[in-house]
């Protein structure tokens, strides 16, 4: 693709600006198109390619942690044979949901946002940009905003203190920041971490160095999948893409939505069943309560899906090795543990995680106010109380992202036509009842989520307040119940006069 990197090429006013050009962003362009023909918009990236995390990632290996059934669009089959996608694969779909749908001209990368501001006299947002190449800014207005960034901060990975770090004579590398030409072939190599990362870096790694090793504070729950999923290959033999890819999609998300419930409802079975199926895929005699048995019920954080068992493969194999323990220092040779061990290094991967931030980090402002996000609440989870003409993205914890974005970005084409049909200008979530209570956002023991929650707005504990986590719960509220609702104000564009739906 294309895309436009000159100033004079992004327009001026747009009745919604998009933020981010990833999976989400081209989505909402997609419904926008559909949905909304007569609307113009612009979807702008700060980096100089589309893709999002599927082309700021470059480690080793990556790929979807959910089937693109689940994970591609609603309104694209995925045909390829591959459930579990690799990176690039994801990119070329994107690329063809561009093309199909003439996105092209509607996205420039090598564009920032700088700031945001909302007026309330003029029902419009102003945006500052600046373009990347020269660092000149300039402003765009426009009378919708969304957020399609995300929640990972581009910028910069997660990396804690480690003492001696500037002792060790090798390389270290964090996945989020990967070298083009890191070599690492017949090499020790440690990986620090036992997330999605982790896991995924360890076979392909495995492949060529002399030996990895994954060195864990705590385990994980990892589970193996096929990389192929047999029944949309077998679906496809007698029906069209897209029935094949109706069918595969609602099964694997009914798939997941039962093993997600199973876990929460009886996690003793379901930690049984993860233990007995790591077993099994491991040497015999292998400390699998060691090394694979985490202190946490399933599904308290994200389970770590091994592609064709492959990093269980690469243990067996000799090629890798999994030591849990605590880090005490870098020494010039590698890693000091608390047991008294040393673990011998060349590189170092610190796969130890992620920075979440909101909205891009953009900040965002109202009539020149600029709004301390953790003082708001959470709409439908789409929407900030108090932020007018706004909405956001943030997928499923347990499920995948994109059926989320496909909901978010329908219900804000319904509202956006709700707005037209009525006459309004501006939309605000409104915090009705004054007894409500608020709790973190996302509730999980994940670290990368914890140490971020401060910075994010917080959910209530009732009503469109609530972040339920829940897809099916989610299709009647964002799909099917009417944008009618006693928490959204409307002002009229006419009259200025405020006017609750109801």
């Amino acid at each position: 693709m294309t895309a436009s990197t000159a100033t004079t090429s992004v327009p001026q006013h747009v009745d919604v600006l998009v933020v981010g050009a990833g999976l989400t962003g081209i989505g909402l362009g997609y419904h926008l198109t559909t949905l909304q023909p007569g609307r113009s918009f612009a979807i702008i990236e700060s980096r100089d390619a589309i893709g999002g995390t599927w082309d700021l990632f470059r480690y080793p290996g990556i790929r979807s942690d959910a089937d693109l059934y689940a994970f591609g669009f609603g309104f694209k089959p995925w045909n390829k044979d591959n459930a579990i996608a690799d990176a690039d694969e994801i990119l070329e779909y994107l690329q063809e949901t561009i093309d199909e749908n003439d996105l092209g001209s509607k996205i420039h990368v090598g564009h920032k946002v700088v700031s945001a501001d909302f007026s309330t006299a003029d029902a419009r947002w102003t945006v500052t940009v600046e373009r990347t190449s020269d660092g000149e800014r300039f402003e765009i207005t426009a009378g919708f905003l969304s957020s399609a960034a995300g929640y990972y901060d581009v910028d910069e990975g997660y990396t804690p203190h480690f003492e001696g770090r500037d002792d060790f004579r090798g390389e270290i590398v964090h996945p989020q920041h990967w070298p083009a030409d890191l070599d690492y072939a017949g090499k020790k190599v440690v990986i620090i971490g036992s997330g999605a990362t982790a896991v995924t870096v360890v076979p392909v790694m495995a492949e060529t160095a002399e030996h990895v090793t994954m060195l864990q504070r705590s385990p994980s729950y990892v589970m193996p999948a096929p990389r192929k999923d047999p029944l949309p290959i077998l679906l496809r033999k007698v029906l069209p893409d897209t029935a094949a890819h109706k069918i595969t999609r609602s099964v694997n998300i009914n798939k997941q939505t039962l093993l997600y419930n199973a876990s929460r409802k009886f996690p003793k079975q379901m930690r049984a069943l993860v233990r007995k199926v790591n077993i099994k895929a491991l040497p015999e005699g292998y400390d699998v309560d060691t090394h694979f048995n985490p202190d946490y019920a399933p599904w308290d954080q994200r389970m770590c899906v091994v592609t064709d068992g492959d990093m269980f493969k690469s243990i067996a194999a000799g090629k890798a090795s999994v030591v849990t323990d605590r880090i005490v220092r870098f020494t010039k040779t590698g890693i000091l543990l608390e047991s008294g061990d040393e673990l011998e290094a060349d590189v170092i991967v610190t796969a130890t995680g992620l920075n979440m931030v909101p909205f891009g980090k953009i900040p965002l402002h109202v009539d020149g106010n600029k709004v301390n996000l953790p003082d708001h609440v959470f709409y439908k989870t789409l929407m900030v109380s108090d932020i007018p003409n706004f909405t956001f993205t943030v997928g499923y914890v347990n499920h995948a992202w994109t059926l989320k974005a496909d909901l978010v970005a329908q219900w804000t084409c319904r509202l956006l036509a709700h707005m037209d049909r009525h006459g309004y200008s501006t939309v605000t979530p409104t915090i009705d009842d004054p007894t409500m209570t608020r709790s973190p956002y996302i509730d999980m023991g994940t670290g990368y989520v914890n140490r971020a929650m401060h910075l994010f707005p917080q959910q209530g504990s009732k009503g469109p307040w609530v972040v339920a986590q829940d897809y099916k719960g989610d299709r009647q509220l964002l799909g099917k119940d009417p944008i009618e609702d006693s928490a959204l104000v409307f002002t009229s564009a006419t009259a200025k006069t405020l006017a609750t739906a109801g």
